[in-house]
């Protein structure tokens, strides 16, 4: 993604800034929560996407800095209440949050962060701009929710568990997106990159699928085989129980949803999953989906922006953590 990081190079750096300044708060524990997590860094794709779909819609002004800043504090809080939920010990390769400071000061940290958020698009005054990142969390939380519904259900099928994705990754994708073009005009500009993030967060989702089990950990920041233990049914689970041997579904079902998760277990799993053709096809089907979402800026014309986007739609489904 060199070509988004050099065109949005001082753009990124006024993100940083703007987001610095609006976590701020009076109660010490929410700054320290807050530099903890700038510090962990991150890849602010969503900040990205909203700042080159502002610039290939013709956006000229200064909005589009809180804004892309709205987006990251809003992944930011969801990451702080998923690591709860999941109790995870891990994020970008550092102690999560709720490891460091526990799960009540974690799941506030959130509360503030989304409180913080809405608050800073109500300053911008744009309608259109409020009504699709409310609707936005929504999805995320129903997704969230729907996820842990089905946990360690072995019988979900793939379509219902793209729906979950949409809800819970895609949609805050697909609003960063749509963002950046409402601030020029709510036309149909706005509706093709809206399905242009969607179809990239379904691929970025997808990806993710596939890393938790083949990843190393010092390079993806999480425990590797985490979804299994969690009971998350995802896509290269949900391929290999199609294609699975009725002794290697029932090692399956014995496995997933037990915390403490033996190497020799998920070793055993990963092999399942592999031969059966489950990784390899999670990551033929993020890359469908990332070409069905790079054909989406045929609309557009040629520029610098758009090929900032092709390029960040690539690495999205070749990156390996």
């Amino acid at each position: 993604m060199e070509k988004a990081l050099r065109l949005l190079r001082d753009d990124l750096a006024a993100v940083e800034e703007h987001f610095t300044k609006s976590m701020h708060s009076e109660t010490a524990l929410i700054n320290q929560v807050g530099q903890y997590l700038l510090a962990s860094g991150g890849k602010r794709v969503r900040p990205m996407l909203l700042l080159l779909c502002a610039r290939l819609s013709g956006y000229q002004g200064e909005d589009h800095i809180p804004l892309a800043s709205v987006v990251e504090f809003i992944h930011t809080a969801t990451l702080l209440h998923d690591d709860v939920v999941d109790k995870a010990t891990l994020r970008r390769g550092n102690p999560s949050a709720n490891v460091v400071w526990g799960n009540q000061a974690s799941v506030l940290a959130g509360d503030y962060l989304f409180a913080k958020s809405f608050s800073m698009i109500v300053e911008s005054g744009n309608l259109p701009v409020f009504k699709t990142l409310s609707e936005a969390v929504t999805s995320l939380a129903e997704g969230e929710m729907q996820q842990l519904v089905n946990s360690s259900d072995l019988d979900l099928k793939e379509q219902s568990y793209l729906e979950i994705v949409g809800k819970k990754t895609a949609a805050l994708f697909a609003a960063s997106c749509r963002c950046g073009a409402l601030l020029v005009d709510d036309g149909p500009q706005a509706e093709t990159l809206h399905q242009f993030g969607t179809e990239l967060g379904l691929a970025f989702q997808l990806i993710d699928d596939a890393l938790d089990y083949v990843a190393v950990e010092a390079e993806f920041g999480k425990t590797p085989g985490h979804d299994l233990a969690e009971g998350k049914v995802t896509l290269p689970l949900i391929h290999a129980l199609r294609k699975a041997t009725d002794v290697d579904r029932q090692r399956i079902i014995a496995v997933i949803g037990h915390t403490e998760l033996p190497a020799a277990d998920l070793a055993e799993v990963l092999l399942i999953i592999e031969q059966t053709g489950g990784i390899a096809y999670c990551w033929q089907q993020a890359e469908e989906l990332c070409r069905r979402a790079k054909e989406r800026l045929n609309a557009f014309a040629d520029g610098a922006e758009k090929d900032a986007l092709l390029e960040l739609a690539d690495y999205m489904v070749a990156r390996r953590y």
